[in-house]
Order: structure tokens, then sequence, then C-alpha cells
């Protein structure tokens, strides 16, 4: 076990490495100062911000596409604080958490899974905090300790992205189940992320584990193994890849087929008949020496009724009520869905279960750029 920790421990630091040597475009600043320095995606988070009460650090792992839209958001509310953000994918900002234990950088996180906040409190790295309006959250969809660690903000689940040109092409069936998927005829047209540095890819390994225990999971997945083109280190790049045309199937999360089959792509999102893996996008305070009065604003306003509506918007489970209809193209019952995952075993096992993938399946994983 000692050597399988290692060898996770090593790959999610090489992984976090490359991916600050990137140089990606900068994420939104919400209400940035015109001097200030942008933050990339994977870079440290500015010095220059660090002793200033009204500037903090959020690491995430939300969407891109949705973090303009939710920080247009935060800034009319709160125009007095600025906001910094290092965004990358979970395995990454899980791994950059871990990595700077002893020498916080974030203030926050913000819509991080939950089982990797799991991980992070039991490393002692998240302050306990009760964020205002913490009575409208579903109990089951947060940390039940009082004050919480972490608070859930919405639910993503595993879904195919299926594009249907290429499957006519291919003279494929859609398929409807996890179970189709390992059928003779998919071979080499599915991608799948890989768990180590996505959330997406964790979800859906925890998923067969638990849906179908331990021994006929890692079965399973030696079966899906056989059928897949590449593993990728993003969750939305294989419905991406399928949008593009470049293979028939991707095993991504629902919110990503949707919102392309809106932009027009050939995508059809599928939710396997025997149920999705799902995890929480979740909130938390950083631990830290100093903690900032605006961190926890920050974290108020992110389970509020206008960021409530604005994850609504995206989501067919947000974890407070709201007056928004299920988004088409979800299921019409979305917790039904869902199957029925334990975070906790989830948090424990994560590191066994990683180290397990990466031996038995890391050889198809795209190569890191």
């Amino acid at each position: 076990m000692k050597t399988r920790l290692l060898h996770l421990l090593l790959v999610l630091v090489s992984l976090l490495l490359v991916a600050c040597g990137q140089q990606q475009t900068a994420a939104p600043a919400a209400n940035g100062p015109a001097n200030s320095t942008p933050d990339t995606g994977n870079a440290a988070a500015p010095a220059s911000t660090s002793g200033d009460d009204q500037s903090i650090v959020v690491y995430t792992a939300l969407e891109d596409d949705q973090l303009e839209r939710y920080l247009d958001v935060f800034k009319a509310d709160h125009p007095e604080i600025n906001v910094e953000l290092v965004r990358d994918s979970t395995g990454i900002i899980t791994a950059k958490l871990l990595a700077e234990k002893d020498n916080p950088q974030a203030d926050v996180i913000w819509g991080l899974a939950a089982t990797s906040l799991l991980v992070a409190d039991g490393e002692g790295l998240l302050e306990p905090y009760a964020p205002e309006g913490l009575d409208r959250i579903n109990p089951k969809f947060r940390d039940p300790n009082d004050p919480p660690t972490w608070v859930g903000i919405d639910a993503w689940m595993s879904a195919f992205c299926v594009n249907t040109i290429e499957l006519n092409n291919n003279n494929l069936p859609m398929p409807e189940s996890w179970a189709d998927l390992v059928k003779p005829e998919y071979k080499g047209f599915i991608v799948m992320p890989n768990p180590n540095s996505s959330g997406t890819g964790f979800l859906s390994v925890s998923s067969f584990l638990q849906l179908m225990g331990e021994e006929k999971g890692w079965e399973y997945m030696d079966a899906l193994h056989e059928n897949i083109a590449q593993y990728t280190h993003s969750g939305s790049k294989p419905c991406k890849m399928a949008g593009a045309g470049e293979f028939p199937i991707g095993i991504s999360f629902g919110y990503r087929g949707i919102i392309q089959k809106e932009d027009g792509e050939p995508i059809e999102t599928v939710f396997p008949s025997e149920g999705s893996g799902w995890d929480l996008e979740a909130n938390a305070l950083v631990k830290k020496d100093t903690i900032k009065p605006s961190a926890k604003t920050f974290l108020d306003w992110a389970i509020g009724d206008d960021s409530m509506a604005q994850y609504a918007q995206s989501f067919a489970i947000v974890t407070a009520e709201t007056d928004q209809p299920v988004p088409e193209g979800f299921p019409k019952d979305p917790l039904a869905q869902l199957i029925d995952n334990d975070f906790q075993w989830a948090a424990e096992n994560r590191e066994a279960i990683l180290a397990e993938w990466l031996e038995r399946y890391d050889s198809k994983s795209e190569p890191e750029e």
C-alpha cells in the first residue's frame, strides 16, 4: 500500500508541475484593478494580493464557460472585493492544495468535488465555517458537522456524449447503459477521463466499484479498457472530442453534452440506465493563520439566492431550492438518476483506487502537455 500511495503522490505532483508550467488564458477576475497581474489558470496565487483584505485567492474546478457568468453576479453584488482565480481540473486543484499544506495560498475553495474536500479536511486544510443561509442547504449535500467544513452547491453526474453522425458512420447502435460500453462493437470508439486528474473520471470509477462491488467493478473496468481509445486529463475533453467528431463516444458529464448540443454540435447526451455516478461541487474555507472577512463574504454569496439561480441554469440538481425548472436534456427526475454514493468511502479509498487504476490502465492516458 505504501508503494502505491508513493506512486500516486509522484503522479499527482508531476501533473501539478506540468500544469503550473503551462501558459493558459487567465480566468476572469471579479472587479480586478486595472494594474493587477491576472492569475493564470494554473499559476500560484499572486503575492501582491496576499496582504489585501479586499482581495482573495479562489481555487476552483468550475467550468471555464460558467465562471464568467457566475463572477459577473458576484461583481454586481460585491464590487469592493477582488477575486483572483486559480482554475484547473479537480485532480490538479486537489494535488495543489495538498502540496501547499504547510503554506496555503488559497483563501477559498469554490466548486471542488466534495470527495476532494473530504481528503483536504482529513489533512487539516479546511477551517469550519457556517455561511449565511446554511439552513437553506439540503442536509444531504453538506458536511453534517456544525459548523461544516464544506457545503455543496450543485451535483454533476456522469453521462455519455454521443456524436450521432459518427455513430451512424460507423454503424454503431446508440449505447444506453454502462453494460453496452463493453460490447465488442465499441472497441476503439470510446474516450474517458483519467480519474487521477479528473473529478469526472473519479466519480465514474467510484460509481463502478459502488454499483457492482469492488471485484466486479474492476472486472468491468478491465473490459471497458479494451474499448477505450484514450484517457484524457480533463473531464470535459471526452465530450469535446466527441463533438468534434474525433470519437463517437465520450464518457463525461451531463452539463457538457447538453451545452454542446445547444451550441449546434451533433451530440446526444445519454444518462446510463443503471444510474449515474455523481459528486457535489462544493465550497470551503482554507485554514490559514489569517482568514480574511472577504473570504467569508464570498462563501456567504456562493450559496445565496443569486448564486443558486445561476447554478440551476447549468445543473439539474442544486443544493437549495429554486424556482428554476430542470434544464432541458437532463432526466425529468434527476435525483432518481443518481446512484447511492458513499462520499466517505470514496474519499477514504481514493488514493488506493487511483493507484490501482494507474497500475492497470495508465498506458492509454493521453500524453501530458
